[in-house]
């Protein structure tokens, strides 16, 4: 069992710096945003409002902070330098929570906000408000006097949404509890206007997740009527493979816009991807695999096979090739199954224990035989390399599945006539 995150008090955190992992300060920390959420749950923790050297304030998402602590939080690294812009949906927790009146729900005394505690759900990134500091009394002078106190979040009323009512923030924070694609499932039997709305009111990693299982129609309508910055923003936080697929539904002069938005980096993945064939294995393919170098070890492995936004299938083996470990890498050199790496000691090299039979595909593969492959070796993923035998990225089963589907696989209710897509819950 994972041991419990202790927990940080925000106060704590006000400028604070922001460290890369490579000890350079990004910015000092500014505020914490967070989503209410209905049935009294509590208030979810998106991410930190930075101040980078320029003065410019951005967003930093919980998912890319490895650390926080008093005296620094650390990030995974390259951040994105647009401005930082408050949405509906979105609380300052610096600036709207602290100082605010509000009352404990078991003798509906005020109180007054001065200080929140946030803590990290297990084996997860996300992070909760946790606890509540608050002072009795009615302000002015007497608030001085009043008696301070540590609340559970859900010993105090006022930081959760009404359920009832059709604004898209109680909606939004309806989604929160479903599987992205019951999200999308439910999107999708939404009105244009009202899918709209709930779109713009999703944070970047959220509607990402929810587009990559939306039919492309619905796909390229939600991205057509965002802004240009913040539509780049949601196809960097897309798998590669995905984004790339809806820019290739989009027109030329559209598509090419919002690469150029786009960093660099993720930009030149998904121009590599849309060179490809669709329904090939290079067209098919993620470019973000499990990379590991020889001279790493089963700890190093399971390491990263353990991240928690990692699809299953990705986690199911890593990739070992010289360097550069990023694709396209330097030599492929075999696949280590996850199995395999439960069965060694966490000192051993995953150099020693690749499995180099498995023939990798090369990115002109054609769909019919990556099927055929990934049933006759009974794989969840299979390697793509290039000519040169460098690393080009994998393709998972789920991707595969996603092509061989019918078109409108995807009106399918999954589950049954109470389901979300007959507006059930």
């Amino acid at each position: 069992m994972a041991a419990v995150t202790p927990r940080v008090f925000v106060s704590h955190l006000s400028g604070v710096p922001v460290f890369d992992p490579n000890g350079d300060q990004v910015g000092r920390v500014r505020d914490l945003v967070a989503m209410l959420r209905v049935g009294g749950r509590p208030p979810r923790i998106l991410g930190l409002v930075v101040e980078v050297i320029s003065r410019r304030r951005i967003f930093l998402p919980m998912t890319r902070v490895t650390g926080v602590e008093s005296g620094q939080v650390i990030t995974t690294g390259v951040v994105n330098m647009r401005r930082f812009e408050q949405r509906p949906t979105e609380r300052l927790v610096l600036g709207e929570f602290l100082d605010r009146r509000v009352r404990l729900v078991d003798d509906d005394e005020e109180v007054t906000v001065l200080d929140v505690a946030i803590q990290q759900l297990p084996a997860r990134r996300d992070w909760e408000i946790d606890k509540y500091f608050v002072r009795k009394g009615r302000g002015g002078a007497l608030r001085r006097k009043g008696e301070t106190l540590t609340v559970e979040w859900s010993a105090v009323s006022g930081f959760s949404l009404d359920e009832h009512g059709q604004g898209a923030e109680s909606l939004v924070a309806t989604f929160e509890r479903l599987r992205p694609t019951d999200v999308a499932n439910a999107l999708h039997h939404l009105s244009p206007k009202r899918r709209a709305e709930v779109a713009a009111a999703l944070d970047d990693d959220r509607l990402a997740d929810v587009l990559e299982e939306l039919p492309e129609d619905d796909q390229v309508e939600i991205i057509g009527k965002l802004a240009e910055e913040r539509a780049a923003d949601v196809l960097e936080a897309m798998d590669p493979d995905d984004a790339a697929d809806l820019l290739s539904e989009l027109p030329e002069e559209d598509k090419e816009r919002l690469l150029a938005l786009m960093r660099p980096d993720d930009a030149a993945d998904v121009r590599r991807l849309m060179s490809y064939e669709e329904r090939t294995a290079g067209g098919l393919m993620t470019t973000e695999p499990i990379v590991l170098l020889p001279d790493a070890t089963v700890a190093d492995a399971l390491a990263r096979v353990r991240q928690a936004d990692l699809s299953p299938a990705l986690a199911a083996q890593v990739y070992v090739c010289r360097s550069p470990d990023d694709t396209p890498t330097g030599k492929y050199l075999g696949t280590v199954h996850f199995q395999r790496l439960l069965r060694d000691p966490p000192f051993t090299l995953v150099s020693s224990i690749v499995d180099s039979d498995l023939v990798p595909l090369s990115p002109d593969t054609p769909l019919p035989t990556v099927t055929s492959y990934l049933a006759a070796y009974n794989m969840v993923s299979v390697p793509v390399v290039d000519e040169t035998g460098s690393l080009l990225g994998a393709v998972t089963v789920d991707d595969v599945l996603d092509h061989l589907l019918p078109d409108d696989w995807r009106e399918t209710d999954l589950h049954g006539e109470e389901g979300i897509g007959h507006g059930g819950r």
